[in-house]
């Protein structure tokens, strides 16, 4: 991997993060959550969705986090929508970006989406046509593999992001949701997606069997863009069997560093803002960096060499 190279962190910790623990977090807290984040550096945070509530009662306040997130530090400030009246919602709010997911089973499809994948690529090409000065990433949802109908073809997902990319999106996400993916996957995919989009790519990973730093390793290797991961590790998504929490922004910003990779960030900042949402939730972490603490410094030239 070619030292001192840049790659983009996108916290997703108070959306996708949020989304599947069962503690209902308050709004001030969310606010503080991004507030601490951002102080952090930050500069894109996924911060809420606008589904129906009823559907995602921890993200039922998307309306006054939005209004409380702090406009005047640069950050971009991405809102998960599934359909046109959610970009209502979104557009009302003053998103900068639109995260829309479009799935690579039917199964899940519509457990997820309420939709089949046909409808999901219609709903991504309306919302595309709506988001009038927002970056919209069309995030392909169990890219690496269904919790519901096993293997996912990649040929699917090359399909669904060469769909998307022709409909408007402006970054292609491939999102291992349920963590099954392994680094070699990570390759094939890359590969399929490159093969009809150069837009830039951006992975979302699960550490579900324990997998997933490496895969975002390897994603950095042959060319991300960006990285999500959620602070503290937490998340999760409801609508999957055992799809335990994200890759951990502590513990991810860590690797690239030692890797020589640079995030922007401040680990110690990191960690504090995983602590406090921690203590909100009132459950222990799955990042490891804040139990073991950081080592110092990056790789030496004297040892890169």
């Amino acid at each position: 991997m070619a030292p001192n190279r840049t790659v983009e962190i996108v916290e997703v910790g108070p959306r996708d993060g949020l989304q599947n623990e069962s503690a209902l977090v308050s709004t001030a807290a969310k606010i503080a959550y991004i507030e601490a984040l951002v102080d952090a550096g930050v500069r894109r945070v996924e911060a809420t969705s606008f589904v129906h509530p009823k559907r995602v009662p921890q993200m039922a306040d998307a309306e006054q986090v939005m209004a409380g997130v702090p406009r005047d530090r640069g950050v971009s400030y991405i809102g998960l929508v599934v359909n046109e009246r959610g970009l209502d919602r979104a557009l009302a709010c003053g998103v900068d970006e639109a995260n829309v997911v479009v799935v690579a089973s039917e199964t899940f499809s519509h457990r997820n989406q309420g939709m089949s994948i046909a409808e999901g690529v219609r709903s991504f090409e309306a919302i595309s046509g709506r988001a009038v000065g927002l970056r919209v990433t069309a995030t392909i949802g169990a890219s690496f593999g269904c919790p519901f109908e096993g293997e996912v073809p990649v040929s699917t997902v090359a399909s669904l992001a060469r769909q998307c990319a022709e409909a408007g999106a402006d970054e292609i996400a491939l999102a291992d949701t349920i963590g099954v993916g392994v680094p070699d996957d990570v390759k094939i995919l890359v590969d399929a997606v490159r093969a009809v989009t150069d837009l830039p790519l951006r992975f979302h990973f699960h550490n579900t069997r324990n997998t997933g730093y490496a895969n975002a390793l390897t994603a950095v290797s042959l060319g991300a863009a960006a990285l999500d991961s959620s602070a503290g590790g937490i998340g999760g998504c409801p609508f999957a069997p055992a799809a335990t929490g994200n890759i951990a922004t502590e513990d991810l910003a860590y690797a690239l560093r030692r890797t020589g990779v640079h995030s922007g960030l401040d680990l110690d900042k990191v960690i504090a803002a995983a602590a406090f949402i921690g203590t909100e939730l009132g459950a222990a972490l799955p990042a490891l960096l804040g139990r073991a603490g950081d080592f110092p410094g990056s790789l030496s030239a004297e040892r890169a060499r």
